[in-house]
């Protein structure tokens, strides 16, 4: 250990306890969970504690090292290191008190020499050295003691007999009863010592009704201890003893835990505190908490050595350990089945999950063959309403020329009658001059051929009234064909305008326009030349008027050939 400390290590050490201290405050609640974190984090934290410690006994030390130091003045810095040692390290403690016993024989201060055995003795014992504690008490002659010293006599030798008892078969029941009572007769009524003492000797009838009285005088006791001290911490043991006696265990836990922090705090490595609650707990089932108490426990009997603490400890730790060692190789057997139940777990939910993905993959590739049959689907939608259209349209047309035929032929029917009549006047007046020269005109013939075709260009141009415009936009601008002033159509228009309705048969057509069927392909071919782009000339030219003819002709022939009138019609859109 260091003997001296920078003034910077001395301010890290204050920080760090602070920390500490900080963590802890109001560690002593009512709530055992509470108290049992602040135990756990205090024992987390001890080191901090101990560094404090080391840091006051170092202060003490400085003092040592001072010049011209008297003997006097040696004994008393002596004294307050043995204070600081005596339950934190025992041999230096030892050490000091050795130290004070030479200067008390040299400065011949028999009170300082019955002073300084009185501490030697404990010292001894606790450190296992028992021969040594009994010559140091055979050596004290009672009598010669001062009368204040005399329950300090008792009090050592009844640790004496607790200490040596455990290392023996013999409890020296009897004859700690007996120093007790020596003690009892020796102490203050209203010191620590006497009501300690008297509270042992209430839990040692085996009078539970001595037991609320026990109870009451180490609650004052508590009441006038302040807190953070050894006195705190030893009154507290007391308390949790008695209610263990009690079999009060919830109260036992919770005064021991108050003890195990305290003597923590105070950097005490003397205790008992720390073992009892680990008893209690291991007797409670809690192997985990109990193994870490004992081991803290032993730890600290090992750095403060004291013996007696470690032979109290060595049998239970061995215990404790075993359990939880136990418990520690059933837990890692239950994790190592559990690890084989996850890896099973975890092999089928991979299993798993590839079927899923190889179903997803399956189920991509149907999306994608409905997409595509979707896709083919709403075409041929699509074609079918523009080809249903086209058939209203053609139905309409239709309809329209039907009418409009019936119409005609009833006009004919007409005209036919009154020309039959007016034939039939003229021959019965005998009137044959005028009768042959009706029959050789052709002026009515000329009048109808006017009339029907002023007919067909109102009807076809009601039907497609921008077929002109359209027809136009086709053709070079110099190369448009515009009817002439009082005429909606003229024999070039007309030839399209049949083309237009779906008659591609040109003697049809010549025959419809009263003329050859040479006239029909000149005036096609004139107007093929005309044409803007390719695109426009392959919409009017001849051979794609033939294709629409051949559809026509397959369509009439294919019950199922809305596809191929689909065609015809856009030709004739086209056209």
């Amino acid at each position: 250990m260091k003997l001296g400390m920078s003034s910077a290590q001395t301010r890290f050490f204050h920080v760090v306890l602070l920390i500490c201290l900080s963590g802890l405050s109001g560690c002593y609640g009512e709530k055992p969970d509470e108290l049992t974190d602040c135990l756990d984090h205090a024992i987390d934290n001890k080191v901090s504690f101990i560094r404090e410690k080391d840091r006051t006994i170092e202060e003490a030390k400085r003092m040592l090292r001072a010049d011209s130091l008297s003997a006097e003045h040696e004994y008393d810095i002596n004294l307050k290191l043995y204070e600081e040692y005596r339950k934190y390290i025992l041999d230096s403690a030892v050490r000091y008190v050795e130290r004070n016993l030479e200067i008390a024989r040299e400065l011949k201060s028999s009170r300082k020499i019955y002073q300084s055995l009185l501490q030697l003795a404990p010292l001894y014992s606790f450190s296992g050295r028992y021969i040594d504690s009994q010559a140091v008490l055979k050596s004290i002659d009672p009598s010669q003691l001062p009368e204040e010293m005399l329950s300090r006599y008792y009090e050592v030798c009844i640790q004496f007999y607790d200490h040596y008892g455990l290392a023996s078969s013999n409890k020296y029941h009897d004859i700690k009863t007996a120093l007790r009572d020596s003690l009892m007769k020796t102490a203050a009524p209203r010191s620590r010592t006497y009501r300690s003492n008297r509270v042992t000797q209430l839990m040692n009838s085996g009078d539970p009704s001595n037991y609320a009285l026990a109870e009451r005088i180490l609650a004052d006791l508590l009441a006038q201890t302040p807190r953070d001290t050894p006195d705190y911490a030893s009154s507290n043991h007391q308390l949790a003893k008695l209610y263990q006696r009690m079999n009060r265990l919830d109260l036992a836990k919770k005064y021991y835990t108050i003890s195990a922090i305290t003597d923590i705090r105070c950097a005490i490595k003397e205790t008992s505190a720390l073992q009892n609650l680990a008893l209690i707990y291991f007797d409670a089932g809690d192997e985990k908490r109990a193994f870490k108490y004992a081991q803290s426990a032993i730890e600290d009997a090992v750095f403060g050595g004291a013996q007696v603490r470690t032979t109290q400890m060595a049998e239970f730790y061995t215990m404790v350990n075993a359990a939880f060692r136990d418990k520690e190789a059933a837990a890692k057997h239950n994790l190592q089945w559990s690890l084989l139940l996850i890896s099973l777990l975890s092999l089928s939910l991979i299993l798993l999950i590839a079927q899923i993905l190889k179903q997803m993959k399956n189920i991509s590739k149907i999306k994608e063959r409905l997409s595509e049959s979707n896709v083919r689907l709403t075409e041929q939608n699509r074609e079918i309403i523009e080809t249903n259209s086209l058939l209203t349209e053609s139905n309409m047309v239709k309809e329209q020329y039907i009418t409009q035929f019936f119409d005609l032929h009833s006009n004919y029917i007409d005209k036919f009658e009154t020309y039959r009549k007016s034939l039939n006047r003229l021959a019965v007046n005998r009137q044959m001059e005028e009768l042959f020269k009706q029959l050789k005109s052709n002026r009515l013939i000329e009048h109808e051929i006017d009339e029907l075709y002023t007919h067909f260009d109102n009807i076809f141009l009601g039907m497609y009234p921008n077929f002109v415009s359209d027809f136009n936009a086709l053709l070079k601008k110099d190369e448009q064909i515009v009817p002439k002033s009082g005429h909606l159509l003229n024999r070039e228009l007309r030839i399209y305008a049949l083309l237009r309705l779906g008659i591609t048969d040109s003697a049809k057509i010549a025959s419809f326009l009263r003329c050859s069927i040479s006239t029909v392909y000149n005036y096609r071919t004139k107007v093929r030349k005309c044409a803007i782009a390719h695109s426009s000339h392959a919409m009017i030219s001849k051979s794609g008027c033939e294709r629409s003819a051949e559809n026509v002709s397959a369509r009439a022939s294919d019950p199922n050939g809305k596809r191929e009138c689909c065609g015809i019609f856009q030709n004739r859109t086209a056209v």
